[in-house]
């Protein structure tokens, strides 16, 4: 672990500020016990003075927490844990890290949102709120900052269970006893500080819906008082007055959210949400097919993920592993960028360079020893880009960089990311080494054996024979990438039912690392007990015995 690298619990690293907010700032982190990355909420609770009450406030988080844990939605980031600094000052929310952008970056006045797009978000997280209000949890706190659009164009909203935690009418935590929220998202009978129901949150979606489809707030006082009085008794202007194309029912029903009466906006929010639906693509819908009839400003911001693919192709698949590698040519790292001549360093530069190269795979293999190969991809990924541009994506350094990234992959389990960084190595290295270099060969083994992980069985049979091809031409039948080679083969033969020709492939192998090895060789024990265990099955069944 770096030296400027915080650590908190003994657990969680804090690796690099996320955003900055008036409840806490949000780090990217990473759980050192489950390998895996997070987000981390620094909360500073106002006038926490004593260690009594900063553990009253543990204990609401932790009731709180186990409430909104219920909401099961994939559109509900999930609290991992809550861990409150030695000095009661800071609790730090361990929440899952969720690579999105907030809606705060697609509003502009000057810049309008497709209609489609913004209540397709709506739609989204009137989804996640009926999910919520059956536990039921109000969130209290909905804006666009606390909804991200994430790079598939799913909706998360962020924070639930956050104002509740920080509600004042248990313990009275906050300094000045005011109410919790964000004054231009607040309905009336929040600024008043009277009861909050699920009709609170309609209310904070009607103003986001607004601001979506008109660029602006619902109210734009120059203070938080005059907000407020806004909220209780001013009227909203209606949306075609700023914005003709918008539909007089969408109108309407950004209206109705926006009742100051609470008992006076719809019932609940599975009835905003078919008030929607005659706006949203229906799934027969094709973006390819209608883009070309969509009406000006439809095609949505440039370079922004689309959160109306959800209902156009529900439940769809993720992308094949074609698009990660895409991502990756993309990003400089492919092949693509393998002409980039890399610019001369000064020597010190160059120097320096080496060190920082030298800290990272120190670093990897501690993160290793400690089976945390997740983070590790994550280190020496960072690493791959700053080397990249200045050695050029294909340098010897820059390779053996992308190789521990992509084997750190693999030992964590992430298959399908590790294969297409393989598939690319195995080409680079090809065109800078040649077919049959050894980096090459195993760059190419390690891609059959993630397609093997993946079940491609077809396909990592092919690509494991063509290696043990080159191998044994060059090393011979019983060198060690032979051995294992042809023990994998026969490993996959065996797990597709195939035994006959898995024990015509270990077999032979066998009788060789007797002769080479040894019987008492824990590879030579390894093939010989999985031997006995096809004998027993090709006894039972003869006509498949081998010949």
């Amino acid at each position: 672990m770096p030296d400027d690298t915080r650590r908190i619990a003994d657990r969680y690293d804090l690796l690099e500020p996320l955003s900055h907010g008036g409840m806490g700032d949000v780090w990217r982190g990473f759980d050192a016990v489950l390998d895996r990355p997070v987000a981390v909420k620094l909360v500073r609770p106002q006038a926490v003075t004593s260690p009594q009450l900063a553990e009253e406030f543990e204990k609401r988080f932790r009731r709180e927490a186990r409430v909104t844990a219920r909401i099961q939605h994939p559109g509900v980031p999930q609290v991992y844990d809550a861990v409150l600094d030695e000095s009661y000052d800071q609790l730090f929310l361990v929440m899952e890290l969720v690579d999105g952008v907030p809606l705060t970056a697609y509003v502009h006045p000057g810049e309008l949102l497709p209609v489609s797009w913004a209540v397709a978000v709506a739609a989204q997280v009137a989804t996640v709120l009926s999910h919520a209000h059956e536990v039921p949890v109000v969130h209290r706190d909905l804006k666009p900052s606390n909804i991200l659009v994430a790079r598939d164009g799913t909706v998360k909203v962020l924070d639930f269970g956050i104002a509740a935690i920080l509600r004042t009418d248990v313990t009275k935590l906050t300094a000045t006893g005011s109410p919790i929220g964000t004054y231009q998202y607040m309905a009336p009978e929040q600024v008043r500080g009277a009861r909050v129901t699920p009709s609170t949150d309609l209310y904070a979606l009607g103003c986001v819906l607004h601001e979506l489809l008109c660029g602006r707030p619902v109210f734009a006082g120059d203070s938080e008082f005059q907000l407020m009085t806004q909220h209780i008794s001013a009227a909203p202007t209606p949306l075609r007055q700023l914005r003709a194309e918008v539909p007089a029912e969408l109108e309407e029903l950004v209206l109705d959210l926006l009742r100051k009466a609470p008992e006076a906006r719809p019932v609940d929010v599975q009835a905003v949400y078919e008030r929607l639906r005659p706006f949203l693509p229906s799934p027969t819908d094709d973006a390819e097919d209608t883009e070309d009839a969509r009406l000006p400003g439809e095609a949505g911001p440039v370079g922004a993920p689309d959160p109306t693919g959800v209902f156009r192709r529900p439940y769809a698949p993720r992308s094949r592993a074609g698009a990660v590698g895409a991502r990756a040519t993309a990003a400089g790292t492919g092949p693509d960028a393998a002409g980039a001549a890399a610019p001369m360093l000064p020597p010190a530069q160059r120097e320096e360079l080496r060190e920082q190269i030298r800290e990272v795979y120190e670093h990897c293999a501690a993160l290793w020893d400690e089976d945390r190969f997740s983070q590790a991809a994550e280190v020496v990924g960072e690493m791959i880009e700053t080397a990249a541009l200045v050695l050029g994506s294909e340098s010897k350094a820059v390779l053996a960089l992308r190789r521990r990234r992509a084997f750190s992959r693999q030992l964590a389990g992430d298959h399908r990311a590790a294969l297409p960084e393989f598939e690319a190595l195995a080409d680079a290295y090809a065109r800078v080494a040649g077919p049959h270099h050894e980096a090459t060969l195993d760059c190419r083994a390690q891609a059959a054996r993630c397609n093997g992980e993946l079940g491609r069985a077809t396909e990592a049979l092919a690509g494991l024979r063509g290696v043990l091809d080159s191998v044994r031409s060059i090393d011979g039948d019983v060198s060690e990438n032979a051995v294992e080679l042809r023990r994998d083969i026969g490993m996959l033969l065996l797990a597709q039912g195939r035994a006959a020709e898995a024990f015509n492939v270990l077999d032979p192998l066998h009788e060789d690392l007797c002769l080479v090895f040894g019987p008492d060789h824990d590879l030579t024990a390894e093939v010989a007990e999985t031997l006995a265990v096809i004998r027993l099955d090709l006894d039972g069944d003869a006509s498949s015995s081998p010949t």
